[in-house]
């Protein structure tokens, strides 16, 4: 409601030279916009009645984008409003009896700084919708383990995470991105969970797109919290428990092996490593804790390098630390929370006050973990900061 309210101030005093009727005028539209805006979202976030998913994302993040200005614009005109009624209170307080205090103006100048500094989130969420939410990124990180077997030094994995299918209204990112993915000639490709937002039928346009993923190894998928349908009001259980089926034989026609607490050994000649997969397991009360590492650890037997997949990073430090032959351990889920700054030296989001490692690469003693950003988006539609991102892994020998 404070950002809000000055939002309107910083107009209003723009508009103080035009006629009475012009600043009537630019007061309606304002409180038009605004909420209308409000009430678009709120209907949108209400209904049942809307089919069309991409629609409704997108009208519940308009008030996102004028929100984040108006915010931005109420630190200076507060901090003035602080000012004004200090020098107000100290020119009471010594001004003589019976004389009137001088009225102290809004700045203007002020007011145009205020609107210019709010404008930045706007557009820069603006862009995140149009262009940032499928700018395909491709990072890659070596990563060094003394116990790396030589048959699989140089060994190239590739990550994808969070692709959230029912976000995309057409075919044409996903395929794009999967052009990509093939460009990079990786040994391994591996997905870490969260392929649809609620529904199996999400993902089946687009599974064309991603059969097409080229790997003479299985490429090896798991699931993440949004795969079991958890956030849709179902007629039944057992209509749930289908959904989840569907989504896993979805996994199959795609030529995914999905693996859920088990493991599976790749040989290369005389050497082999294992891949380990879990369930959905989160530290966080909110989210669920399906996985079975135990039963998956003792699935990947004595294999000296093993690679464990986990949609969640709180699941690092509450269990896989507790494994120190998990060498790798790769996750999603986060997203960046699509937001942030994510420059060299700098990396900042709001989710990092809600995860320990959240994105990009963290390690403890020999163990590593490695934050997928993910690939596509939820909620928000569209990515600043920390765009979709394919994830290229390098393993060689310490």
């Amino acid at each position: 409601m404070l950002a809000e309210w000055y939002g309107y101030q910083a107009v209003r005093t723009l508009a103080q030279n035009l006629s009475p009727a012009g600043r009537r005028g630019v007061a309606v539209a304002y409180w038009v916009v605004s909420l209308g805006v409000w009430a678009l979202a709120f209907w949108a976030g209400s209904t049942r009645q809307m089919g069309n998913t991409v629609l409704k994302s997108y009208l519940m993040s308009l008030p996102l984008l004028l929100l984040a200005g108006k915010l931005l614009i109420m630190v200076p005109l507060l901090l003035e409003d602080v000012t004004r009624l200090g020098r107000w209170a100290m020119s009471s307080a010594t001004r003589p009896a019976g004389l009137e205090g001088e009225a102290i103006p809004r700045s203007e100048f002020l007011a145009k700084l205020a609107l210019g500094v709010g404008a930045i989130p706007f557009v820069a969420l603006l862009w995140g919708m149009f262009k940032g939410a499928t700018d395909y990124q491709v990072r890659r990180v070596t990563l060094r383990f003394p116990n790396l077997p030589p048959a699989f030094d140089g060994f190239k994995v590739l990550q994808i995470s969070d692709l959230h299918t029912g976000s995309f209204s057409t075919t044409e990112p996903l395929e794009r991105a999967v052009a990509l993915i093939n460009q990079q000639g990786a040994d391994l490709v591996l997905m870490t969970g969260d392929l649809v937002n609620n529904r199996a039928t999400e993902v089946e346009p687009h599974m064309p797109a991603l059969a097409g993923i080229k790997s003479e190894l299985p490429i090896f998928s798991s699931l993440g919290n949004h795969d079991y349908g958890d956030y849709v009001q179902w007629g039944s259980l057992a209509e749930k428990q289908e959904n989840l089926q569907r989504l896993m034989q979805n996994h199959a026609k795609m030529g995914w092996t999905l693996i859920n607490d088990t493991s599976h050994t790749i040989t290369r000649g005389q050497d082999k490593i294992a891949v380990l997969g879990v369930q959905n397991w989160s530290s966080h009360a909110n989210f669920p804790k399906h996985g079975n590492l135990p039963q998956a650890h003792a699935h990947s037997g004595d294999a000296p390098f093993k690679i464990l997949l986990s949609h969640d990073p709180s699941h690092w430090e509450a269990q896989v630390l507790n494994y120190p032959d998990i060498d790798l351990t790769l996750s999603g889920h986060t997203h960046g929370m699509q937001f942030g700054l994510n420059l060299p030296g700098l990396k900042w989001s709001p989710v990092q006050y809600v995860y320990k490692q959240w994105a990009g690469l963290y390690e403890q003693g020999r163990q590593k973990l490695y934050v997928n950003t993910g690939l596509g988006y939820l909620g928000y539609p569209g990515r600043v900061g920390f765009l979709p991102e394919i994830t290229v892994f390098e393993l060689r020998r310490a």
